[in-house]
């Protein structure tokens, strides 16, 4: 008497293992999303940090986050806005120059993503954007002068 499989033995085996496959994928990759929007939840609050330091120190809020005059802010081993960046959103102000008013993480998003920020003597609002799930739509969370971070456009919703 042989032993082993038949094929249609392993055929059965093969198809269970793509159907839990074909279930486990997407939730994986929903995680793997949340993961990268942790890091802007991150990075947002030390840009709050340094924009209130900057305030105690000049009276008002700076559209530089490094550089002279900036608030002496920069994404951790940044390395001038290439896909190899260890951090995955862009961060900052709109307008300006990369490495100074913004950061291009490894998503690339562009800075017009943050359009909707702003410093100025009372407030500030500085964004992050990437697309975390490759859909084509950018994940933008803002923070402002009060700590209160703000999800203007939530990629994971789509």
């Amino acid at each position: 008497m042989k032993k082993g499989f038949t094929l249609i033995e392993l055929i059965v085996v093969v198809a269970i293992i793509a159907f839990l496959a074909m279930l486990v994928v997407p939730n994986g990759l929903r995680f793997l999303a949340k993961s990268k929007r942790a890091e802007a939840y991150m990075n947002l609050n030390a840009i709050y940090v340094a924009q209130k330091a900057y305030w105690a120190d000049n009276g008002e809020y700076t559209s530089t986050l490094f550089g002279k005059k900036g608030a002496g802010w920069k994404p951790e081993g940044y390395k001038g806005g290439t896909k190899d960046e260890n951090f995955y959103y862009t961060y900052g102000f709109s307008g300006g120059a990369e490495g100074t008013q913004h950061f291009t993480g490894k998503l690339q998003e562009p800075a017009s993503t943050l359009s909707m920020t702003h410093a100025n003597k009372n407030s500030f609002v500085a964004a992050a954007a990437g697309d975390i799930d490759n859909d084509g739509n950018a994940d933008i969370l803002m923070i402002n002068e009060d700590g209160e971070i703000m999800v203007f456009y939530d990629d994971l919703a789509d």
